[in-house]
Formats: C-alpha cells, sequence, structure tokens
C-alpha cells in the first residue's frame, strides 16, 4: 500500500471497505491509473479483507485497455492474471499463442477461468468432470422420442430462458465489449433464472456460451478479444432447468457492418424462417436441407455440412440429426411431440471449414464470414410451435424485421 503525499487530496477520501477516512491507496490501481474513490483504505487490514472482491477491478480495467497490438501482446497482462489460450478441447491450457495457418484475420485470445455455478442449480451429468454419462449411449441417438405433456411444458420453460438470456447478451453488444463479458451476461442470467448453462464443461467446453465472430462458424470460445466496429458476432446459448435443455442463437451487427455482411446474416436468418415454415407432421427431416440450400445458392452463399441440427430434450444432443444441405441423406418423417434444433451456418465463400488448436472453433476455409441463426422447436399436430421465439421485449437489432 501507498500512503499519500498529499493531506488534502486523502483526507476527503472514504474507505472503500468500511467508509472511515483512508489514507491508503492500492498500489495497483494507482499504476493502472484508476479512480481514487474506489481505491483508497483505512488500513492495511481493511485491504487484505478487501483483497479478493477488489481485485476484479484491475482485472476489469485490463480489459478495457485491450484494444492494440498483436493478441499475444494484448494478453500479456492477462496471463499474469491466469488467463491463457485453450487447447486440446477445453483440457489444456497455454501461456504463448498456438501455431496454426490462420484463415482469416481473427486470432484466439486469451479466456478467464471457468465461470462458478452456486450449489442450489440443478446440474447436468457432465458439470463435474466434462464427461457427459447418459447420452452417448442412449437408445435416443437412435429413435426420435415423443414428448410427454410434462417434458413439453418444462421444455417451454427452459426455452423462455434461453431466450430471455440470449436477449440480454443482445442488449450488451457494441464495439469495445469482450466476448468474455458477453459470457459473464449468458452465465449471470442464467444463474439468476435458476438453469444452468448446458455448454459450460460439456466435453469440457470452457464456456457458458459460444460466441463466433466474422470467420468463425461455430463454438467459439469467449475471451479477451474486443469487438470491433464491422464484426459479426453470433451467441449460442443453452440452458439446462428442470431437467431438460432449451438451444437458441442469432448473429448481431456490432457498430457499422458492410453490405456483404448483412446480406449475409439476413439470408441466414430467412434460410431458418423458411425452414420452420415446412415443418409438420409427415414432412421428412431431410426437406428442411433442401428449403435451406435452395434459398442459400439463389443469394449466392453456400451451406455448412459438417454440423447439423438435432434433437434435444433431457438430452442436449440426440436424434433426430438435422442436415442444413441439399440433398443429404436425414432418416424418418416429423411427428407430433418431436423436439429439435433447425441451424443453418451459412457461409459467404466457400463451405468447408478448419478447426482451430483449440478443439472447439470451427472457421471457413478460405478466411471468409459466416452466420448462424437457431431455434429449438416442437411439432404440433397441425404444424410447429417455436420454444425459442422472440419474445416483444426482445431487442430490436434486425432492421429486416422492422420492413
Amino acid at each position: 500500500m501507498s500512503g499519500g503525499s498529499d493531506v488534502a487530496d486523502t483526507t476527503s477520501l472514504s474507505c472503500a471497505r468500511c467508509g472511515k477516512p483512508a489514507h491508503l491507496q492500492c498500489p495497483k490501481c494507482v499504476e493502472l491509473k484508476l479512480p481514487r474513490e474506489g481505491a483508497a483504505f483505512c488500513t492495511q487490514d481493511c485491504f487484505k479483507a478487501s483483497w479478493s472482491s477488489h481485485k476484479a477491478v484491475h482485472l476489469k480495467a485490463k480489459l478495457s485497455s485491450l484494444g492494440t497490438g498483436t493478441p499475444h501482446e494484448q494478453n500479456s497482462d492477462l496471463l499474469n492474471e491466469g488467463w491463457q489460450y485453450c487447447l486440446k478441447k477445453g483440457q489444456a491450457r497455454t501461456p504463448k499463442l498456438p501455431h496454426f495457418d490462420w484463415t482469416g484475420e481473427l486470432r484466439p485470445y486469451a479466456i478467464s477461468s471457468r465461470r462458478a455455478v452456486p450449489a442450489h442449480i440443478e446440474l447436468p451429468d457432465w458439470a463435474a468432470d466434462g464427461i457427459p454419462k447418459t447420452e452417448p449411449n442412449s437408445d435416443l441417438q437412435r429413435v426420435v422420442e415423443i414428448k410427454t405433456p410434462d417434458q413439453i411444458e418444462r421444455m417451454r420453460e427452459a426455452c423462455r430462458i434461453g431466450r430471455e438470456v440470449l436477449d440480454a447478451a443482445a442488449r450488451v453488444i457494441q464495439p469495445g465489449v469482450t466476448t468474455d463479458e458477453i459470457d459473464r451476461v449468458v452465465h449471470d442470467a442464467t444463474i439468476v433464472a435458476g438453469g444452468y448453462p448446458s455448454p459450460l464443461n460439456y466435453h469440457s467446453f470452457p464456456k457458458s456460451c459460444c460466441t463466433s465472430v466474422n470467420e468463425v462458424i461455430c463454438h467459439g470460445i469467449p475471451d479477451a478479444r474486443k469487438l470491433e466496429d464491422g464484426d459479426i458476432v453470433n451467441v449460442d446459448v443453452s440452458v439446462y432447468y428442470k431437467g431438460v435443455h432449451g438451444d437458441l442463437n442469432e448473429t448481431y451487427f456490432v457498430g457499422n457492418v458492410d453490405e456483404e455482411s448483412r446480406r449475409l446474416v439476413q439470408c441466414t436468418y430467412e434460410s431458418l424462417e423458411k425452414a420452420i415454415a415446412i415443418v409438420k407432421p409427415g414432412v421428412r427431416f431431410r426437406e428442411i436441407g433442401e428449403v435451406i440450400n435452395r434459398h442459400t445458392t439463389m443469394s449466392g452463399f453456400s451451406v455448412v455440412k459438417s454440423y447439423c441440427g438435432h434433437g434435444i430434450g433431457e438430452l442436449f444432443h440426440c436424434a433426430p440429426n438435422i442436415p442444413h444441405y441439399g440433398r443429404n441423406k436425414a432418416v424418418g418423417v416429423m411427428k407430433a411431440g418431436q423436439t429439435f434444433t433447425i441451424e443453418p451456418m451459412i457461409n459467404a465463400g466457400v463451405w468447408r471449414d478448419r478447426m482451430w488448436p483449440d478443439g472447439w472453433t470451427a472457421v471457413t476455409a478460405d478466411g471468409k464470414r459466416s452466420a448462424q441463426f437457431e431455434h429449438t422447436l416442437l411439432v404440433t399436430e397441425t404444424g410447429v410451435e417455436v420454444l425459442t421465439g422472440r419474445l416483444p421485449s426482445s431487442p430490436n437489432v434486425f432492421p429486416w424485421l422492422n420492413a
């Protein structure tokens, strides 16, 4: 702790912990040139007692100061705080930027430690060790489940929470915000609602949501990179609540975005809407890909083939498999009571993808941009119910919805 050199400056300050007159300043706050009001303490004891919470101020200041230099240079201070680069699908970390033949301009940044989940939250079976127990060997990987009325009602609740959480994330997106901050919003909003963020530690995924920027197709890991004016970012939210999952995502504009990116995002949104419009009992699952492929190719874009929609319920991922491309070989027909996601990933260039060294982040092979939208759907007797549909309170961020 450093003592105040000017009595006139320090006598007007109060201790950040107890409110008593303060004559000492946190040296780290002084180094970072933070406001003195929140960095003053009356004694060493008060400073030490506040340290566990007070140090978060330093980390937030460092995140706010990012913006110039290479990812490694920008992350140098964060590495000292325990932030590191992700490797091996979340099972390993490294202090050095991994070597890779990057396809576009984006690079990974260091990630923070895993966020805590309170004891009262119901956990999926992978929460502790990262290994799903029930899902891989379930019969529902082969048989499409018809949900009971109780399961459907619980899924409505989980999906409603998921929508509210995604909307909360959408409201904070702007230039200068890090994807780690978006993850914090998603995590906190999910916990407050009584849910568990399904991606957290699923097969060791290190974060509570996926944030996929520019050329990232899907499964981007939230990190210390600041969103920049002109970026596009997809936020993928999944919530586990009352024993079932809800899953949805949207792609957002960050500031002023170029015309091709706007066309790409709108085309992706429209392709999902057109696919949802055909959902009803008796329709073949393979038809979804035909509808999406037709709209996408007419717009001059391509459909990713490596990742598909999926069944969802008490399992995070199960049958049916929902390809988004044309001439696919998906089997089966839709029946009332089935729940699944449709989540087309559309690329501005070629459809092929590559995997980053973290083992999760899929990027376009040519470095061009990619967009995605996703809903969780229920097949009804007469058509479809969009369980994750937008609410009247959802932020107005898509210009074409105002036309």
